[in-house]
C-alpha cells in the first residue's frame, strides 16, 4: 500500500494539465521515491468525482493519505510551495542543513555589522 495517495484533478488535455502532471511526477520521484500513488482525474470525463471533492478550479491536487486531507491548486511548478501545501518535508538529499541549536550572531564591535563567517 502507498504511503501517499495523491489525486490530481485536471480539465482535459491542456498544456496546463500536462505541466501539472509532469511537475507532480517529478516532485514525487524526487521526494517520495516509491511511497506514492498518483491518480489523475479528468473532470470533463468524470464531473461527478470533481463534484464529490468540491473541486472548483483545475488543476487541483488533493492528498488523501496520509490524513488530514490537503489541497494545492495550480500547475505545481513551485516545488517548495507544493511541498509546504502538502505538508511533505523535503528529502535529506535536497534539504539545506539546519543547525540543531539556534545560532546567535553578535554584531561587530567596531562598526556594528555582523562578523564574517570563517
Amino acid at each position: 500500500m502507498s504511503e501517499y495517495i495523491l489525486k490530481l484533478y485536471v480539465t482535459g488535455d491542456t498544456p496546463r494539465a500536462g505541466r501539472a502532471i509532469a511537475n507532480l511526477r517529478k516532485l514525487c520521484e524526487a521526494e517520495l521515491e516509491d511511497r506514492y500513488e498518483i491518480i489523475v482525474i479528468n473532470v470533463l470525463d468524470h464531473p461527478e468525482l470533481a463534484e464529490e471533492e468540491k473541486i472548483l478550479a483545475t488543476p487541483t491536487l488533493v492528498r488523501h493519505l496520509p490524513p488530514p486531507l490537503r489541497r494545492v491548486i495550480g500547475d505545481l511548478s513551485e516545488t517548495g510551495k507544493v511541498l509546504l501545501g502538502l505538508d511533505i518535508w523535503p528529502s535529506a538529499k535536497a534539504a539545506v542543513p539546519c543547525p540543531s541549536q539556534p545560532v546567535a550572531i553578535q554584531p561587530n564591535e567596531e562598526d556594528g555589522s555582523a562578523p564574517a563567517k570563517s
